[in-house]
């Protein structure tokens, strides 16, 4: 892995870990779609302004429905489900279930996109996924599957099937266009939610605003540049597979911003998720066939006409 992609990816880590903490914030003035509907007209607007400033060209026509379907699951409904999950999910749990998005990725990788994972890479996955659960459990001492670890459940899923639609069009487009194309796909699917949403601007506390801004700028639109370019240089099984570290960093930010001591659970969990992730980049190398060009929504590569 080349410096820059692994600054991509260290970044995208970071954010996506610091997510956590806005999305807390910002619910408790907004209700999850509007709060979906904020963060990504926020960030809409930006790869607006960028995208003019690059020139990014409009897609092809035949791709329009992989386009409207990455942004409308990868954006619109993961982001929904997430944020209703987190209203009575506590943040161990939610790192916990959000954290199997590397293993449904694998699977669908190696259905759509011919990836091949080796069996340590299998073997690190496992190390890591018992990692998150030891951070989850130290953090909450116990597991509650209600309707909202169900709804967080449903966004794993989502963002695992985003990647795996991203992918093909990651070879056929730049990283600023796929992203852009794929944001203002869901953020138009976002505004059935708008009524109302200008009433929860006029009325919140500045705070809960200033999340879903940070949440824009941040952990979405740069975020999302960020990973596409780390998985535009690799397999989206193993790109996916350093998401095991997130409820790490997540553990730390907590720490430095809201003073919240980890338990000796919790740390140990950290370890064994970093070891995993070890495993499955230093030695359990995914294997994948050689590129090919975007293939219909739906349909596994090597197939048609």
């Amino acid at each position: 892995m080349d410096r820059k992609t692994a600054l991509a990816i260290g970044v995208t880590l970071l954010l996506w870990a610091s997510a956590f903490a806005g999305i807390r914030a910002a619910l408790r003035d907004y209700s999850p779609a509007h709060l979906a509907l904020g963060r990504f007209l926020v960030a809409s607007s930006i790869l607006a302004v960028v995208a003019v400033w690059k020139q990014t060209r409009f897609p092809d026509w035949r791709d329009t429905p992989r386009i409207i379907l990455t942004g409308f699951v990868g954006i619109t409904l993961y982001h929904i489900a997430l944020n209703f999950g987190e209203m009575t999910v506590s943040a161990g749990a939610a790192s916990f279930i959000v954290n199997t998005v590397p293993i449904f990725t694998t699977l669908l990788s190696i259905v759509f996109l011919n990836e091949r994972v080796r069996l340590l890479g299998w073997l690190g996955m496992l190390v890591s996924f018992s990692g998150v659960c030891l951070i989850a459990l130290g953090e909450t001492d116990q597991l509650h599957f209600d309707k909202g670890a169900f709804a967080i459940l449903a966004a794993a899923v989502c963002q695992s099937l985003y990647f795996v639609l991203q992918k093909p069009l990651l070879r056929k487009y730049s990283v600023l266009s796929v992203v852009c194309y794929a944001i203002w796909a869901g953020t138009i699917s976002l505004i059935v939610f708008l009524p109302g949403l200008a009433a929860q601007v006029r009325f919140a506390p500045l705070p809960s605003t200033l999340a879903i801004v940070y949440l824009g700028v941040f952990p979405s639109a740069i975020a999302y540049l960020c990973w596409s370019h780390g998985l535009s240089k690799m397999g989206a099984s193993k790109a996916s597979s350093f998401l095991f570290i997130v409820p790490v960093v997540a553990i730390v930010i907590a720490f430095i911003w809201l003073h919240e001591i980890p338990s000796w659970l919790s740390l140990v969990g950290g370890a064994i998720a970093l070891a995993g992730v070890a495993i499955c980049i230093g030695f359990g190398k995914h294997r994948h066939e050689p590129q090919q060009d975007a293939v219909p929504v739906g349909m596994p590569k090597g197939a048609g006409a």
